[in-house]
């Protein structure tokens, strides 16, 4: 009060006393950048003042602006209630909004045109409305910036382009089936395996066994299969286990399109029954995998030729490797043997068949040239993530399949000592089913599977016999 009194200022005046100092909260105003310390004119101080009073309330305007849109897709912006001052920079404002928000966008037109709500505008000849081809042209470029940041639609600043409707329907529909297509591609390689490629879960899981020292490293991919990706690996040591110094890592596909009715050999397979869920393919694969390293467990102990199992990570099998120096032993098929080891491949097929159903109580399922090795004069039987056991429904049925696969291969193979088909059954499972007719064959053993599967039905046993004289166990062909 006393220093906006008139009356105060002129007696100070008159007696020559100097104008006291004001304290500098109330002569320095700063707008952010510049400090103005000249207050003389009344209209710069209501200026400055009503400038700091502005800029709080954009400030407040976008904290509610913020607190308004959140975290949502579609925002509203409250430009239009901004109190922006003259002499005011709109950079001076490091919370400042985005600059295509602002009157500053470069892509905005410097004469907007607008369409009225009657659809045209002019008169006569003069008449324009909204479908014309300049206007929807110029709406079609700019409508090109909603397309996807993947589709690059470049720059065009400063050019009037006008782009026909046929175009841009064109351009649209590229851009969404691109989309989905890259969506579908992006989505089977992360949860599926490829032909020499693995999933990220896979990738993730074989690095972990390197960094385990289990292996040394993984050398690349030197098979493929339906069921599953063979890789090389180096050994390393595993809980003072001596890793073998090559190894191979099997990795199971987890896509079932290739391989659709590997069902059928593990849901009917009393070891695994019960854990079998259909709905499930990833619990599927694991099964599998579980199921090839306790065949090749039994098939070891038997003392057959085959590969030894190092450790089982989910659906990934670490084996010995059947070959030398990084290099595959060649598949029977594709082996160069003379007649003397053809023959002597045969018989030791022979043996090894007897061994995988007597000693094993197993049935490979899958076996024909293309699944045994020849190493060190040697066959090796591979690939028994399908075997089954005899008492499975069609346990004898699969018997079969492979005893004419061997069969066929080694009689045109020329090797004279070769059993048919039929001796050749009867001699692995010791069964006497007399019958020169492949369907008459064929009717025998389903019926004896119908049989045991009655029985097993009935009273939950099969009836397969173990014989104590070392013979392979039997069918009870007795009736009940």
């Amino acid at each position: 009060a006393d220093v906006m009194s008139e009356q105060l200022a002129r007696e100070l005046h008159e007696e020559g006393i100097p104008f006291p100092e004001i304290p500098d909260k109330f002569v320095i105003i700063s707008d952010g950048e510049n400090i103005f310390s000249d207050t003389s004119s009344d209209l710069m101080l209501a200026q400055m003042l009503q400038m700091e009073f502005d800029r709080e309330f954009d400030t407040q305007l976008r904290r509610e602006e913020r607190k308004f849109n959140g975290d949502s897709k579609v925002s509203i912006s409250f430009e239009n209630y901004r109190m922006v001052h003259p002499y005011e920079d709109s950079d001076s404002s490091e919370d400042e909004v985005d600059w295509q928000d602002t009157r500053h966008d470069p892509y905005r037109a410097d004469k907007p045109t607008t369409t009225p709500k009657k659809g045209f505008v002019g008169k006569g000849k003069n008449i324009t409305t909204k479908h014309d081809e300049e206007v929807c042209g110029r709406k079609n470029t700019a409508r090109m910036d909603n397309f996807a940041p993947e589709v690059q639609v470049g720059d065009g600043i400063g050019m009037d382009l006008k782009l026909s409707n046929h175009v841009y329907n064109a351009l649209k529909r590229h851009c969404y089936t691109e989309q989905r297509r890259s969506a579908r591609l992006h989505e089977k390689k992360e949860h599926s395996t490829a032909e020499h490629a693995v999933d990220p879960k896979t990738r993730l899981l074989m690095y972990k066994m390197v960094n385990a020292g289990i292996l040394e490293n993984i050398n690349g991919c030197f098979s493929t299969g339906k069921e599953s990706v063979v890789f090389h690996a180096n050994g390393g040591s595993f809980e003072e286990k001596i890793v073998p110094e090559e190894c191979v890592l099997k990795v199971f596909k987890t896509t079932l399109n290739e391989f659709k009715n590997r069902d059928k050999y593990i849901k009917d397979d009393y070891r695994f029954k019960d854990r079998f869920s259909k709905l499930n393919p990833r619990k599927i694969i694991r099964l599998w995998a579980e199921k090839e390293m306790h065949n090749l467990t039994r098939m070891k102990k038997a003392g057959i030729p085959c590969p030894e199992v190092v450790i089982l990570k989910k659906h990934i099998l670490v084996m010995s490797f059947i070959g030398k120096d990084h290099v595959p032993a060649p598949k029977l098929k594709d082996a160069t043997l003379s007649s003397e080891d053809m023959k002597k491949a045969y018989y030791q097929v022979l043996n090894m068949m007897q061994q995988l159903y007597q000693d094993c109580n197993l049935v490979h399922a899958d076996l024909s040239e293309y699944n045994m090795l020849w190493h060190d004069g040697q066959v090796w039987f591979i690939d028994v993530s399908q075997s089954i056991e005899p008492t499975h429904p069609h346990g004898l049925e699969f018997l079969f399949r492979d005893c004419r696969n061997v069969a066929t291969f080694f009689q045109k193979a020329g090797v004279a000592e070769a059993l048919n088909v039929f001796e050749l059954f009867n001699t692995v499972s010791g069964l006497q089913i007399n019958s020169d007719n492949e369907a008459d064959f064929l009717a025998q053993i389903e019926a004896l599977e119908k049989r045991n599967e009655d029985h097993v039905q009935k009273s939950g046993k099969k009836i397969f016999t173990d014989t104590n004289d070392g013979s392979p166990p039997r069918l009870n062909t007795d009736d009940d």
